[in-house]
């Protein structure tokens, strides 16, 4: 068990506050190969990414792996580097500042949003420290992952409850599990598809490309594999499209074992000796452009499909910073919050009245005279 810690931010009569820890998967400090073997040593050390047994999979890790990947992922990671660093972390603060913004209109009370990343930095726990010293007694944790996966979501779960072991006074918490069939959510991405097509005649197929995970994983029970099938087919049903004009697969496979099919890579390259020419394609999956999208997708894959005689390749962005995109989560955050103090709109006459019974309880309890 967690060694629990003293809290030295207690004190009696501390005005309490509602916060929101916003998560997503990470990404290096840097496109070096020192800086992405940190960050995979952590990402594929975690369990639940890697369901192979610890003394099989660690020496392969540390002694294949971890040798040889790095320097490869790091050329990957310059291509897609900006001025502003990793693409994923700076769209992450991009929203997270928007969602601030959004949360002080609709809410009176204090409600404190937090970024974390559950690995590398900002991690898990500098976010809920955060949240700590500003007095959120109520947490909502937020994985920006809109199908649910053992992978992605309950190894944010598990992060979150490590930390928390070694708090003296938990929080009362909230998890967003999933919103992979929310109407806001599809709508945004159609929006978002309505939107390319305007400056652009669509391609002869929308292809939806989902993060791929082992096949293993459906097998045990994990529902990713069909709540990417109705996002995508909400998705296409909310754009009016006919069977024939799109289709889903999945990408990022590596390893020898069988992920879910059908694979992007192999999907685009079959394409034109089906006849399709042209292509749009959307990741439905990434709340946030990153390595996946940037290079895999609208490069790596753009490349296998004009190779194989394709014609036109269009990358139709992630939702991002933009404003659709914002409401939904904001509406998300508001949806998981109702009933806590700080969200309601008569936040200001409770919180005094709390705080003048508790002076006077407190008073009474010392044998003033109050």
């Amino acid at each position: 068990m967690a060694k629990v810690k003293s809290d030295p931010l207690f004190f009696h009569g501390k005005v309490e506050a509602t916060g929101v820890l916003v998560v997503n998967l990470g990404t290096p400090n840097e496109p070096t190969p020192t800086a992405v073997r940190q960050y995979l040593a952590q990402f594929l050390s975690d369990p639940r990414v890697v369901e192979i047994p610890r003394m099989v999979w660690l020496p392969i890790l540390y002694g294949l792996v971890l040798r040889k990947r790095p320097a490869a992922s790091a050329e990957n990671y310059k291509k897609v580097w900006s001025d502003n660093g990793s693409p994923l972390l700076n769209i992450s603060q991009k929203q997270v500042k928007l969602i601030r913004q959004e949360m002080e209109v609709r809410f009176k009370g204090p409600v404190f949003i937090e970024l974390a990343m559950r690995y590398g930095k900002p991690g898990i726990e500098a976010g809920l420290e955060a949240l700590r010293e500003k007095g959120a007694r109520r947490i909502l944790v937020f994985p920006m992952y809109p199908q649910y996966s053992a992978t992605t979501t309950a190894t944010t779960f598990d992060e979150v409850a490590r930390v928390l072991s070694t708090w003296r006074w938990i929080p009362e918490m909230r998890f967003i599990n999933q919103y992979h069939d929310n109407d806001g959510y599809i709508s945004a991405l159609a929006n978002s598809v309505k939107t390319h097509w305007q400056s652009r005649p669509a391609g002869d197929v929308l292809l939806m490309s989902f993060h791929g995970l082992p096949k293993r994983n459906l097998e045990l029970g994990d529902p990713y594999y069909c709540q990417c099938h109705k996002t995508a087919r909400l998705l296409a049903k909310k754009l009016g499209l006919k069977d024939e004009q799109w289709r889903m697969t999945f990408q990022s496979r590596f390893g020898k074992a069988e992920w879910l099919k059908p694979y992007t890579d192999k999907t685009l390259m079959a394409m034109p000796k089906e006849g399709i020419k042209s292509v749009d394609v959307i990741c439905p999956g990434f709340p946030a452009d990153c390595l996946e999208t940037l290079e895999e997708i609208n490069g790596e894959n753009r490349d296998y499909f004009i190779e194989a005689g394709g014609e036109r390749y269009e990358y139709i962005a992630a939702l991002n910073d933009d404003i659709a995109h914002i409401r939904v989560l904001s509406d998300l955050i508001q949806q998981h919050t109702q009933g806590w103090p700080e969200t309601s709109q008569n936040w200001r006459a409770t919180a005094i009245e709390k705080k003048n019974n508790e002076t006077q309880k407190l008073a009474k309890d010392e044998g003033a005279d109050v």
